[in-house]
C-alpha cells in the first residue's frame, strides 16, 4: 500500500490580485463535490458544462474572453481540472475546484480528464482510499490524501477508475471534483 501525496491546487495557482489580498478580501468557502447543471450545447458542438485540464504548465485565467482583459490567475501545473460553463469564440468560461472563475484560451485546455481528490477535505487528516475494484470491501491500492489530482481512466456513474502517480484503482465518484455525480465516462 503506498501513501499518494502532491500538489494541492493552492500550492499552483497564483493570485495576480495582490492588492486584494493585502486589503485582506479573499475568496471563501470549501468547494463542494461538481454537480452537474442542465447540459446544453455549446457553439463548439460539445456539451457544456463539461470537465477538462489544463494543458500547459503556465496558463493565464483572465478576468474576460480576450487578450486585452486582465490576468485574474495564474496557474503553475499542467493537469489542473477545470469545468467549462461558457463558450465565446477560442475562450472558455472555467471554474476551477476552489470556485474561482474566469475565461481561458482553448489551446491551454486539453480533453484529458482529470480530477482532484476530496479538495473539500484539504484541512482535515483525511485519507481517500484508492481501492482495487469499485467496492468499498476490495483491497487499498493507496491512501491519497486530499487535494492530490490524478488522471481518470474511467467512471461507471458511482466509482472512477483512476490513476495517481502510476497507482491504478477505483475512487468513489463522491470523493472527487472533476466528475459530475452519476456521469459515466470511458477514456
Amino acid at each position: 500500500m503506498f501513501r499518494v501525496a502532491m500538489f494541492s491546487v493552492d500550492s499552483i495557482r497564483v493570485s495576480l490580485a495582490g492588492a486584494l489580498l493585502a486589503a485582506g478580501l479573499a475568496i471563501c468557502g470549501a468547494p463542494a463535490p461538481a454537480v452537474a447543471q442542465i447540459s446544453a450545447v455549446g457553439p463548439s458542438g460539445l456539451p457544456l458544462p463539461r470537465f477538462v485540464s489544463l494543458k500547459s504548465g503556465r496558463v493565464n485565467l483572465r478576468i474576460g474572453p480576450g487578450l486585452n482583459y486582465p490576468v485574474d490567475w495564474l496557474y503553475l501545473k499542467s493537469g489542473v481540472p477545470m469545468e467549462i460553463i461558457q463558450e465565446f469564440d477560442n475562450w472558455r468560461r472555467v471554474r476551477d475546484a476552489e470556485g474561482a472563475e474566469g475565461w481561458i484560451n482553448q489551446s491551454l485546455l486539453s480533453g484529458r480528464r482529470t480530477a482532484i481528490a476530496a479538495p473539500w477535505q484539504r484541512d482535515r487528516e483525511a485519507e481517500i482510499l484508492l481501492r482495487t475494484q469499485p467496492d468499498t470491501t476490495s483491497r487499498i491500492v493507496a491512501r491519497i490524501e486530499p487535494g492530490v489530482i490524478g488522471t481518470i481512466r474511467a467512471c461507471n456513474g458511482q466509482w472512477c477508475e483512476m490513476e495517481f502517480s502510476g497507482h491504478r484503482g477505483w475512487l468513489s465518484q463522491t470523493q472527487i471534483w472533476g466528475a459530475y455525480p452519476g456521469e459515466s465516462y470511458k477514456d
